[in-house]
């Protein structure tokens, strides 16, 4: 790579304290689901790391991933996260344009083939590849050219993970996911519509601290991420179990903050960080705004019926009274929810492993 500074040197000229610095390692160790004891040696590898080139690729997409990274507060792990980095091509927040923004692209790929990552967001119109071109090149070409050379590939938002709204019915531009074209690369998922930026970054972190991404699910997400549905780690829960539903948005239920199950909410069936992770500086998230999730983090999230339409009615409720024991969606949900823990625990518990026999053979051989 052309710039070889390590990430401690960048901090430090940037003011970064120690104490700053042993803090962000404390959050991003916390976020990567590894013990506080590791703290120490992520710091090290960290001061250690290179900073990677970073291309991103933007095809049939709304802008709305980039806008969401670009919200987020500094200084912030996602603000020292993109100052380690060197993001190279970015259609929307480059300064070029034309052909020295092309050229750009070409000198990340030449300078550091075989060690830059690759991130997409938008999907790959494959019925006619003229429908959305990049100086003159389809979408499909350009991200098959680029891949060759990349070390992983990172799929932004659920357009680039699984097609998104431009792949729902007619689909008229044969709209498919980066997965569906690149299968000799290592991808990982990283939906939502937006995704949270701190997921986003967190990949990052993962990638420039071991050298290589972090323990998927069988969609290809982050399991720290995505490990455990939004149901279960919701505030209004208790609501539900207890079958206190609000049945309009302007309800005394409403009012109350019960739960929204019945105006169309797909938590238990949605796989993401919303519910702790949240939004705008932790501040909130839909639900505890006052609407559904939307499940915009799953397949085809559109076909789960109607945004405002329960995914099934409730049993054995009465009012907002618990009538016949248990609710069979809130049963499905709970064993769900932990077969799903006990799978995110053992990953969790390999992944540590793993990330500290690697950083102590990297304390062997430095």
């Amino acid at each position: 790579m052309k710039d070889q500074q390590t990430l401690g040197n960048i901090l430090r000229r940037q003011g970064i304290s120690r104490r700053g610095f042993l803090k962000f390692c404390a959050t991003m160790t916390s976020m990567m689901a590894l013990s506080p004891t590791m703290v120490p040696a992520i710091a090290r590898a960290l001061e250690q790391a290179r900073r990677p080139s970073v291309i991103w690729l933007s095809f049939q997409e709304c802008t709305g991933c980039t806008e969401s990274l670009t919200r987020s507060h500094a200084p912030t792990l996602e603000g020292l996260i993109f100052d380690a980095i060197s993001l190279d091509y970015h259609h929307t927040l480059q300064a070029a344009a034309g052909t020295a923004a092309e050229a750009a692209r070409e000198s990340a790929m030449k300078d550091n083939f075989g060690k830059y990552l690759l991130v997409v967001d938008g999907s790959l119109p494959l019925d006619n590849p003229g429908y959305s071109t990049i100086a003159g090149v389809s979408n499909k070409d350009m991200l098959e050219e680029v891949a060759k050379g990349a070390a992983a590939i990172i799929a932004v938002g659920t357009c680039a993970a699984y097609g998104g709204l431009p792949h729902a019915r007619p689909n008229p531009t044969g709209a498919v996911s980066v997965s569906d074209v690149i299968s000799d690369k290592p991808v990982v998922n990283v939906p939502g519509c937006p995704p949270i930026p701190v997921v986003i970054t967190g990949v990052l972190a993962h990638f420039l601290t071991f050298g290589r991404l972090p323990e998927l699910d069988r969609l290809g997400r982050p399991l720290a991420f995505y490990g455990n549905n939004i149901h279960d780690r919701c505030y209004r829960r208790p609501f539900y179990e207890r079958g206190q539903f609000a049945e309009t948005f302007d309800d005394e239920g409403a009012r109350k903050g019960w739960c929204l199950y019945k105006l169309g909410c797909k938590g238990p069936v949605t796989y993401n960080a919303c519910a702790t992770t949240k939004w705008n500086n932790g501040t909130s998230f839909p639900i505890e705004s006052g609407h559904g999730c939307l499940g915009c983090s799953q397949p085809d999230f559109w076909e789960m019926g109607g945004f405002s339409q329960a995914l099934s009615e409730p049993i054995g409720i009465s009012g907002s009274t618990l009538a016949g024991g248990i609710i069979g969606g809130a049963a499905l949900g709970a064993a769900s929810g932990l077969l799903n823990r006990r799978r995110k625990a053992d990953a969790m518990a390999r992944h540590e492993k793993v990330g500290v026999d690697d950083l102590k053979k990297d304390g062997e051989t430095s």
